[in-house]
């Protein structure tokens, strides 16, 4: 089996021996190991390393590499879905971060995740991306987002004005500080925090989510994934901001945008003992009794 290892540069120390464990472990299983460029950078002469084989920016990955292994929270999980494309490799996300949501295996728990990874002992959770096509193609081949895709007024500058169009008919302007467009994936991120709905994974919906509106009888709005939504962005200022996951990009200039179902999903190990309801109540506490802490 050929496991990637994908992490960026980390500023707390602290993590370096589970980074050590991560390499440990998957040497005593006989992996062989590659290490994306960026963290072979970072660790260089900061742990023992095993022997191992780096992957260059651009190297060919799909039918060389089984599975990849995220070390970091669920922003580096995100990073690394430009890495994996559409090339189907399943990816798995040991946790430094806080919430982890995606990336859901904690760091006290690498070697039973890495021997359930190793023994084939997990299934695949395959998400929905979202892409995002403009006349002027501002964001190049990275067009596509996992968690949302979010059109955003750039500093302390006015309000926005957004125009969006579904299905090539009007729906609705919205007047604020801008737009989330999130996938299931994504309704328990940015979206959540701006008042949208959680979706289940399966539903198959798109969450269209206000940022801060103006207008204050403007709710989330659910849509089928099918659906293909437009946009129209007007301003006072000379630009604003447009994200897709952590790529974002200035827009200075009259841009249309067409934002639909990717082409190709994301496909996420889901240990045995995991499951999204688990996942749920494990991040928002759920469940729990509030009053005892």
């Amino acid at each position: 089996m050929k496991i990637a290892v994908y992490g960026r540069q980390f500023n707390d120390p602290a993590v370096l021996p589970y980074i050590q464990q991560v390499f440990d472990n998957l040497s005593q299983h006989k992996v062989e190991i590659y290490v994306h460029q960026q963290l072979n950078d970072y660790l260089s002469g900061k742990i023992n390393t095993v022997a191992y084989n780096v992957l260059k920016q651009g190297d060919q990955i799909k039918g060389l590499i089984d599975i990849f292994i995220t070390l970091g929270g669920d922003g580096t999980l995100l990073d690394m879905v430009s890495v994996i494309s559409d090339s189907g490799i399943p990816v798995i996300g040991i946790n430094f971060g806080r919430l982890g949501f995606l990336a859901s295996v904690n760091k006290n728990d690498i070697a039973a995740a890495i021997h359930d990874v190793v023994n084939n002992k997990f299934t695949l959770d395959s998400r929905a991306l979202l892409s995002i096509d403009s006349e002027h193609n501002v964001l190049g081949k990275d067009n596509f987002a996992l968690n949302d895709i979010t059109i955003h007024k750039r500093d302390d500058s006015a309000m926005i004005t957004t125009h969006m169009f579904l299905d090539g008919e009007f729906l609705n302007s919205y007047w604020g500080d801008g737009i989330i467009i999130a996938t299931a994936t994504g309704s328990t991120a940015y979206s959540l925090s701006c008042g949208g709905p959680i979706i289940f994974p399966q539903s198959n919906g798109i969450v269209v989510t206000p940022v801060s509106p103006h207008n204050l009888n403007v709710r989330p709005i659910v849509l089928p994934d099918s659906s293909k939504l437009s946009f129209e962005v007007e301003c006072r200022s000379s630009n604003y901001l447009l994200s897709c996951d952590s790529k974002t990009t200035v827009i200075d200039k009259p841009v249309k945008f067409e934002v639909h179902k990717a082409n190709f999903e994301l496909n996420l190990i889901r240990l045995s003992n995991e499951s999204y309801l688990s996942t749920l109540r494990n991040k928002l506490l759920w469940g729990l009794d509030a009053r005892n802490y």
